[in-house]
């Protein structure tokens, strides 16, 4: 039995000039069925709507209510409550998930941009991200590799020159390598003057491009209001925001705790390497970590420094020690002095 607005929309397709067989072919029913109720008159038969049929997702449809809106008011992703919810076995699909998300929410899904690809080692585009404002902000730093997508970021309390300096080695480190191009926006960290000495002729933060020949990449700035150049970070920003960070501040906020930037990195890095970096990219279809293996051949290699600190690595890198370089204070006579022993 079909339901009353199956009736009318078979209706209405036949007087506008659709075959019974198109009809039946749209509206998955057989021809039989639109014959039947083309010729039957509408006060003969009582239309009754299907049943909902049970859906995997139904028992998890409490929980993910009362996720979403204790969350408020930020915004926990598709991708974050099936990642939960599949923790808590469930077994259907992504696309049942967005669907009643969208119900909840009622709003439906933005178009995304289409990006422009770029060859191994090429391009890195940088962007910071806002995660909490106020007295005690906490910031995005983050950097994704044009090719393979491979993501990282660091989190800190400021976003000063040195600090952007310091990021950008813990982002080379971590991918092992240096690309020829690193795109970026209007921060006044890195560029002063748009166009100062002509049409793409920029004045860049002194210390900054001095820092970018050190390393041995060219800095280059994004269009303003074209997200193709620079939209695989802006797009990698909010996904931070809405796939690691929202999700855990708000399991701490319920916890009774806060989200602070230690915290925040240490559970970044393990974010990257367990979720962020081995999904499968909706663009490429494969794992970032896996093209990152590929786009490390073609990345100009680490200038040598020496090791303060132990840096966050990717996978299959290997891992700096903590050296301590502080010099000797004394001559090294006066060691070998006291360290002499008597011969028997």
């Amino acid at each position: 039995m079909i339901s009353i607005e199956e009736l009318m929309t078979i209706r209405i397709l036949y007087e506008q000039g659709y075959s019974k067989r198109a009809i039946a072919r749209q509206l998955g029913i057989s021809r039989n069925t639109v014959d039947k109720h083309l010729l039957q008159n509408n006060d003969e038969l009582i239309y009754q709507s299907r049943p909902d049929k049970p859906h995997k997702l139904d028992p998890f449809k409490p929980y993910i209510k009362e996720r979403i809106e204790s969350a408020l008011p930020i915004h926990l992703s598709a991708v974050v409550i099936m990642r939960e919810i599949k923790e808590q076995g469930y077994k259907g699909g992504i696309t049942r998930l967005r669907e009643h998300l969208v119900q909840l929410r009622g709003s439906s899904v933005t178009p995304e941009v289409v990006r422009f690809e770029t060859m191994p080692g090429k391009q890195m585009q940088v962007d910071w991200g806002q995660m909490r404002g106020g007295k005690n902000p906490i910031h995005a730093f983050v950097a994704v590799l044009g090719f393979s997508r491979a993501l990282f970021v660091y989190f800190t309390d400021n976003m000063r020159y040195g600090t952007l300096e310091q990021c950008h080695r813990l982002a080379f480190d971590y991918f092992q390598g240096i690309p020829t191009d690193v795109w970026y926006d209007n921060m006044k960290t890195v560029v002063l003057e748009r166009n100062a000495f002509g049409v793409g002729h920029h004045r860049f933060h002194p210390k900054f491009y001095q820092f970018a020949k050190d390393m041995g990449f060219m800095p280059k700035l994004c269009k303003p209001y074209r997200p193709q150049t620079k939209g695989k970070v802006e797009r990698m920003v909010r996904y931070v925001r809405d796939n690691f960070y929202a999700p855990l501040s708000t399991k701490l906020v319920s916890a009774g705790l806060k989200m602070d930037v230690d915290t925040a990195n240490i559970k970044g890095i393990q974010w990257l390497n367990d979720v962020a970096n081995v999904r499968i990219h909706d663009t490429t279809k494969e794992q970032p970590m896996k093209r990152l293996i590929e786009e490390r051949a073609v990345l100009k290699a680490l200038p040598f420094q020496p090791i303060k600190d132990i840096a966050v690595k990717a996978p299959g890198a290997i891992m700096s020690l903590n050296f301590d370089i502080q010099p000797l204070h004394h001559d090294l006579s006066i060691y070998n002095d006291c360290c002499q022993v008597t011969p028997l």
